[in-house]
């Protein structure tokens, strides 16, 4: 399989997680229309097909003990467990997170959502493999946690409104607590005698997903968090099936960076306190969409539009500092 060691080559592979989970947001866009339970079944299945892709390929790249299937095969209940349970906690922390979105907007899921699993995730990674110059990671970590409340701090600014769901607090809350918990798991399952490879495990983490799925969105799609109107699997059925493409690319994209973490953090220098902090940045990345594609801030107050500047200068710093952690001594 393919599992790079040379931190250059790691490095690609952690910001080519954090670029794709930045970026498949973008196929939600491309389905206007179409209602988010309806189009989460596609995401979904673009998971379980980006998993299969990648360890068909990749994955059995030269054969051998640690290739997709030879690793499965040879893989205990132990730790399959471990990779489906960080595939249902995820889902469930990504559903709220979508949720708190919805209700209360960027300005509060974000900081509050991606913020806290930003800490509690590499505050978990790191106690479960301390690889990486601390000051480094949590220095860095810090100064992205800045980057993001001001990312925050524009787009409530740009939407002029001071009033605060605290519903939508509640979700964010919780869904980051989730969302820092999911990659240990997976971390867990890639320790030990009988453990996953990187491959495998995105592989099983889909299946979580899947399981997760189908009874938690068939009731979402008839009771929704965010008050979006109930929907059937006969809306499902006869959606435009351009809609039903972009749905699986962006599930496809979002394995593509979940699999390069995962790969990324089996490296010898990395860890995945690194990795899962790097890939974090995505929030930036969307960021970027927003900013330069979508035009988000075009019509904005220059109240807003002034932060952002200081949002990437932060956040590039903080990033600098992260990847620059497995190259200094403690």
């Amino acid at each position: 399989m393919f599992q790079p060691q040379a931190y250059g080559t790691v490095l690609v592979v952690m910001l080519t997680s954090m670029l794709c989970w930045g970026s498949w947001a973008n196929t939600r866009k491309l389905t206007h229309g179409y209602s988010f339970s309806l189009f989460y079944w596609d995401y979904v299945i673009g998971i379980i097909l980006g998993s299969l892709l990648w360890g068909f390929t990749l994955g059995s790249l030269n054969g051998g003990p640690t290739a997709f299937l030879a690793n499965l095969h040879k893989s205990d209940r132990h730790h399959l467990l471990y990779a489906l349970a960080g595939g249902v906690v995820f889902n469930i922390a990504n559903l709220l997170l979508v949720a708190a979105i919805d209700v209360a907007g960027m300005a509060v899921a974000f900081p509050v959502g991606i913020g806290l699993a930003l800490i509690v995730g590499v505050v978990l990674n790191y106690i479960l493999n301390p690889a990486g110059n601390p000051l480094l990671i949590f220095g860095g970590v810090a100064l992205v946690g800045v980057a993001i409340l001001l990312d925050a701090m524009a787009y409530k600014r740009r939407e002029a409104s001071g009033t605060v769901s605290r519903r939508g607090v509640m979700l964010s809350i919780v869904s980051g607590v989730l969302m820092g918990t999911f990659f240990p798991l997976v971390a867990k399952s890639t320790l030990g005698e009988h453990a996953l490879g990187p491959y495998v495990v995105a592989f099983i983490f889909a299946l979580g997903v899947a399981i997760c799925t189908v009874p938690l969105n068939s009731v979402l799609m008839k009771y929704s968090l965010t008050g979006e109107r109930s929907t059937t699997f006969s809306q499902y059925a006869g959606a435009k099936g351009s809609w039903h493409f972009w749905g699986a690319v962006g599930g496809a994209i979002w394995c593509t960076g979940a699999v390069a973490s995962f790969v990324a953090s089996k490296a010898n220098l990395v860890g995945p306190a690194v990795s899962y902090a790097i890939g974090q940045g995505a929030t930036m990345v969307s960021a970027i969409w927003g900013v330069f594609v979508w035009k988000e801030f075009a019509t904005a107050p220059q109240a807003s539009r002034r932060l952002i500047p200081w949002m990437f200068f932060f956040f590039l710093a903080g990033l600098g500092c992260i990847a620059a952690a497995p190259l200094v001594s403690h």
